[in-house]
């Protein structure tokens, strides 16, 4: 194994070094492509149908690879170059959009061609987000992995959800072409910025074993490990909420006959306010945490996630909206910088893939779920009532709070 930080004491100030911004900069590239991507792919689905469930179909088919396929990519960050593997998955999804776009000029788009795209992006993606979570500690030092954390948290939030969304909305409305052709553009930007990442990024391993018998490691390590599981749980619950009200906010805000009335491009303005709530909480997490103590901070971040879920269920004022959107955003950072680090520090490193992997099915395999269910709720109650209910559904993780003290996580991260 190479590449990993000099281990040293109190380097949590030091430099973080030319391979993280290296890093960095590709990693901020590839979400700028993600955010205009994701939001090209529903305006372009709100052209085809206005259907609640065929258009919250596209969000089950982007995220049903966490359910598929996560643990198999969790087991190929550990077997593999984690770079390479980045750079194979931004490649592939670098190819999609220009496929979909061919398909469209030849008057042979539909719903089910973006879903077809949709699904093999999503399976990109989980190589490339697995990858990149398990590189980190081999950059820098665990001392360092919450600042770290933040600064990469902070350029993947403003370019995919500050700027990604806007810019999609835009480049839709100027043309189908423009809004996917940007997005392959700047994927390979990203690649060009990892193969200027000096070094090795494999993990070494000492005996060979089987795929099954890897991805039954890093299920049984997470098991295993009390707060990380408890957290995954929790993130997996709110992501099937979020899930549900996200899929199908577009036909909330967008066009004549929604309540809310925005453009193309206003809707992709609304959704920066969560954004930019999300990059200034990459910036104050690290005070926060300090500050308030980690269980207090994820009580708080709770709050912040029902807020962001259910507000559309009491207000369809864009300012207001926006308002709540903003905090709930820069929230829901400071869940993600403490809960990542954590995962970071407590997983060994040649279990760091599969953990990651793992974590995130169950975190993240439910967002498909969610956005079925987000879909069939407001075609049968409507569209506010689904946001209440997925509201109330966040809120009441607020009873897993007692599992998860400053002394029970401060245990596990000593521990490992």
């Amino acid at each position: 194994m190479t590449n990993y930080a000099p281990q040293v004491k109190e380097l949590g100030r030091a430099p973080l070094g030319a391979s993280y911004w290296k890093l960095w900069t590709s990693s901020g590239l590839s979400n700028l492509a993600d955010g205009v991507f994701k939001i090209a792919l529903p305006l372009l689905a709100v052209q085809l149908t206005q259907s609640p469930t065929l258009v919250a179909g596209l969000t089950v088919a982007a995220t049903l690879p966490w359910l598929l396929f996560a643990l198999t990519a969790g087991a190929l960050a550990d077997r593999l170059d984690r770079r390479k593997l980045m750079l194979w998955a931004n490649l592939s999804r670098a190819a999609l959009p220009a496929v979909l776009a061919a398909v469209i000029l030849l008057d042979l788009g539909s719903i089910w061609a973006l879903y077809v795209v949709a699904l093999m992006v999503g399976v990109a993606e989980t190589l490339y987000d697995t990858s990149a979570q398990s590189i980190l500690p081999q950059v820098v030092h665990r001392d360092q992995l919450s600042r770290a954390n933040g600064r990469l948290y902070a350029v993947e939030l403003t370019a995919n959800q500050f700027i990604g969304p806007p810019l999609g909305g835009l480049l839709v409305a100027v043309g189908v072409v423009a809004g996917l052709a940007v997005p392959a553009a700047l994927w390979l930007g990203a690649v060009g910025g990892l193969l200027l990442v000096p070094g090795a990024f494999r993990i070494e391993r000492e005996q060979k074993t089987t795929l099954r018998f890897d991805i039954g490691e890093g299920l049984r390590f997470l098991w295993n490990q009390k707060i990380l599981r408890t957290l995954a749980v929790m993130t997996g619950v709110f992501n099937f909420a979020s899930s549900a009200a996200f899929a199908v906010l577009v036909l909330f805000a967008v066009g004549p006959a929604s309540e809310m009335n925005l453009s193309e491009a206003g809707f992709g303005l609304l959704l920066t306010a969560s954004a930019l709530g999300a990059f200034v909480g990459s910036f104050i997490s690290e005070w926060a945490e300090a500050k308030l103590g980690r269980s207090k901070s994820l009580a708080l971040t709770i709050l912040g996630s029902a807020l962001l879920v259910g507000a559309p269920a009491v207000t369809d004022n864009p300012y207001i909206l926006g308002a709540l959107l903003f905090v709930g955003g820069m929230l829901i950072m400071l869940w993600n910088i403490i809960t990542v680090s954590l995962r970071q520090r407590i997983a060994p490193a040649r279990l760091l893939g599969r953990v990651n992997s793992a974590y995130r099915l169950l975190a993240w395999g439910t967002m498909p779920l969610g956005a079925a269910a987000g879909g069939l709720l407001a075609q049968w109650l409507g569209l506010q009532a689904m946001f209440g209910i997925m509201g109330v559904l966040t809120l009441a993780l607020l009873g897993m709070m007692p599992i998860l003290t400053d002394k029970a996580i401060t245990a596990a991260d000593v521990e490992s």
